[in-house]
């Protein structure tokens, strides 16, 4: 009887132990990439007045953090140099440890955005991603690539915890993958031989206004941040619920430690009026980064592709890719990429396009030539410059043509306006003419329906694909000279 007691004793005593010990936001786990060389932030919860000792397997230093009233912990740890070698990390509350296995060190980027980012390596339905198979078979040679899926789950109130979990690329992990994030992940994990974690935050069919603060949203939008206001949004347009999304799904990232933000986001907010969505992006770049509280993290997105918005000709999805534009030249430490010829000429209805791996590519160009020091790697697309007009010819320049534009002839995607405001394809040639003592290289355009040009456009429709780019292999941003 004695026995029996005390083995009932041992067990509840087991039990509250096990009950006591420290908690971890499921963030922390095993197989969680550590941002490198860095003061790394680990946090959870205990009692009140609790002392939490953690300790780091690469240099054996325990750090000490005290809860307060609220039982929250928070302490920052120095993190090695990246590489392969599975690392741990142990907390202890005096009443029981927790241990993470097979953590790395490396770098840690942010996937955010709508669905375009969101859309796995496996594809939607009727939605596919080119080279599926292929990269489902060489996803083994891709060493120290994790990545963790934040639940899509819309809150009015922010979020501290998330139900994931860290996962290692392999053939059976890399369809759920984000295929933009993970095609980043491989150039960047190529170019620099260390392992690179993603951190997936989005949701598809969100637009800007879907991850602003609730103070954002009150000082800067007009948009409902109360429980009433939201709940009479229509259901099947949850998706483009402000407030909501970034609640659930992105505030539970804020205290880990990351180097950059990846994001791929547009096409709901198409028709916004004016530069409201420059301004809008900027504003959540800003919250962000305050968020994060790691400084001017960069922060390379990606344009809309083209898509026909119910009608082929139309203009608004340009002008939402020419809000884009303007953001990248408000937001520091920022960058763009173009995907004006990353769709099939087939897909003029297909939102998600299949062509995602140049457009991870793009994007990690961007990283290892901007935050990365590799200034070899082309990363700007052209941008139209300047023009001069001279009788029925326009000359115009380029920026960022890296030194060579990719073709001489047939070049698509120009057309002319005169002051009937009526644009008409233009022909297109690389053009060198003599000018100030040196050799003036121009791109020249004629229209033989307007013989008295006054406007440019470049690709500013809903869907058109241009075939432009420099020597870097990028494409010319899509552009007007005009305001109409």
């Amino acid at each position: 009887m004695l026995k029996q007691f005390l083995t009932t004793v041992a067990l509840i005593t087991l039990s509250l132990s096990a009950q006591a010990k420290v908690k971890l936001p499921n963030i922390l786990c095993d197989n969680m990439v550590l941002q490198q060389n860095t003061e790394a932030r680990l946090w959870g919860w205990d009692k009140p007045g609790k002392k939490v000792n953690v300790t780091t397997s690469w240099n054996n230093e325990t750090y000490t953090a005290k809860t307060g009233k609220d039982g929250k912990w928070l302490v920052s740890v120095k993190t090695p140099a990246a590489s392969y070698q599975p690392l741990s990390i142990t907390f202890d509350d005096g009443d029981g440890t927790v241990t993470l296995n097979n953590v790395l060190s490396g770098e840690v980027w942010v996937c955010a955005g709508q669905s375009n980012m969101e859309m796995p390596v496996k594809g939607f339905g009727n939605c596919p991603v080119e080279g599926y198979n292929e990269e489902v078979i060489n996803a083994r040679q891709y060493r120290g690539i994790h990545y963790v899926k934040i639940p899509s789950i819309m809150r009015m109130t922010p979020q501290e915890d998330a139900n994931c979990e860290w996962k290692e690329i392999n053939a059976e992990t890399i369809g759920d993958a984000s295929a933009t994030g993970y095609f980043f992940a491989q150039t960047v994990n190529k170019a620099l031989d260390i392992p690179v974690g993603l951190i997936m935050a989005n949701k598809g069919g969100t637009r800007v206004e879907s991850w602003l603060t609730k103070e954002n949203l009150e000082k800067y939008t007009k948009e409902p941040t109360d429980s009433a206001g939201i709940v009479n949004f229509k259901p099947e347009w949850d998706y483009h619920r402000a407030l909501v999304w970034g609640n659930g799904t992105f505030n539970p990232i804020l205290n880990y430690t990351v180097k950059g933000i990846i994001y791929y986001q547009g096409c709901s907010n198409v028709g916004d009026p004016g530069d409201q969505y420059s301004q809008r992006m900027k504003i959540l770049v800003d919250q962000w980064r305050t968020q994060f509280a790691l400084g001017e993290i960069p922060f390379y997105f990606v344009e809309i592709a083209p898509y026909h918005y119910d009608d082929v000709n139309g203009d608004w999805g340009a002008r939402l890719r020419e809000q884009q534009y303007k953001a990248s030249k408000i937001i520091p430490n920022s960058g763009l990429v173009c995907t004006n010829d990353l769709v099939f000429p087939y897909e003029t209805t297909q939102i998600h396009p299949a062509m995602k791996k140049p457009v991870g590519q793009r994007l990690a160009y961007l990283a290892l030539n901007k935050t990365y020091g590799m200034k070899a790697v082309g990363c700007l697309s052209p941008s139209f410059k300047d023009m001069r007009i001279v009788g029925d010819t326009v000359h115009i320049h380029l920026n960022d043509d890296l030194g060579a534009i990719s073709r001489f002839d047939d070049i698509q995607g120009f057309e002319l306006a005169g002051e009937d405001r009526v644009f008409h394809p233009a022909k297109a040639e690389h053009f060198w003419q003599p000018g100030g003592g040196y050799w003036d290289e121009t791109i020249r355009l004629v229209s033989p329906e307007v013989k008295k040009p006054v406007a440019i456009r470049y690709c500013f429709r809903n869907f058109q694909i241009g075939n432009l780019k420099n020597a870097a292999g990028l494409p010319l941003f899509p552009f007007r000279t005009d305001e109409w």
